[in-house]
Parts: structure tokens; C-alpha cells; sequence
């Protein structure tokens, strides 16, 4: 089908934040456990309150997955967007997984090491990836 290979990366994006949904939980419920913290009794608790209970290295998980909803609902969007153009083939196909290849990078750092300044950079190089999705979709969108 034309246009459609950039529905592929925002596939695998969407399949990588339920990894590190998987992720998050994995650590997430034995560090609760080992913190004595009871999730039955917890009531109108939040991820903030829980962050000064549990080890960062816990909370990073937690953080990259919210990040997941952030910033590639934009990606999804604009993708879907090329795909029903007819336009998600080649360059942008490309873009989108040089995006994504990006973003899971990101995650990887922020769920582990947690470099600022290496998860700047990649967030920072994804973001103009993206703007770069966002111009071919307005140009061809508004016919510029």
C-alpha cells in the first residue's frame, strides 16, 4: 500500500512503551514489597508520593514511560497523518524510524544510567526528527 510503511515505526513505538510498561511493573512491585509499602491500602496515592519510598532507579522506569505519552503522541499523529496522504513512504518512513530508533535510545538511558545530558541530546536530536515530520506533513497538508 502507498504511503503506508511509516505505520511500521509507530507500531514498533507503540509496542516499545508497552515494554517499558512491562518494565516499570517489574521493578516497580518488588521494590513496593521491599519498601513495605501495601498497593491494596494505598488510596488516591500518585507516582509522585511514591517517589520518596522507592530507589530512583525504580522511578526513572516510571518517568520514561510517561514520557512515552508525551512527545510521540505528536509522532503518531503526524504519521498517521502522512500514511492517509499517501505520503509515509521513503523520507518520511526513514524520519519516523530514525525517530523512534531515537526514542528507544532515550528510553534505555533514562531507565538505566539516567544521563541528563546524553537524554537531552537524544530527546533534543528526536524532536528536530520530528519537526521535520511535522514540515512534510504541513507542506503537503496546506499544498506550500
Amino acid at each position: 500500500m502507498i504511503g503506508m510503511a511509516i505505520l511500521q515505526p509507530v507500531v514498533v513505538l507503540a509496542i516499545w512503551t508497552m515494554v517499558m510498561w512491562v518494565w516499570m511493573y517489574a521493578t516497580r512491585i518488588p521494590a513496593m514489597s521491599a519498601a513495605g509499602i501495601d498497593g491494596t491500602r494505598l488510596v488516591g496515592s500518585t507516582g509522585a508520593s511514591l517517589r520518596e519510598k522507592l530507589p530512583d532507579e525504580v522511578s526513572w522506569k516510571a518517568d520514561n514511560y510517561n514520557h512515552l505519552h508525551e512527545q510521540p503522541t505528536v509522532f503518531y499523529a503526524i504519521a498517521i497523518v502522512l500514511a492517509i496522504i499517501g505520503l509515509g513512504d521513503g523520507m518520511n518512513a526513514l524520519l519516523a524510524w530514525i525517530y523512534v530508533g531515537l526514542r528507544i535510545m532515550h528510553s534505555l538511558v533514562q531507565a538505566t544510567a539516567n544521563k541528563v545530558m546524553v537524554r537531552f541530546i537524544l530527546f533534543a536530536v528526536s524532536s528536530i526528527v520530528l519537526i521535520a515530520l511535522i514540515f512534510s506533513a504541513t507542506f503537503a497538508v496546506f499544498e506550500i
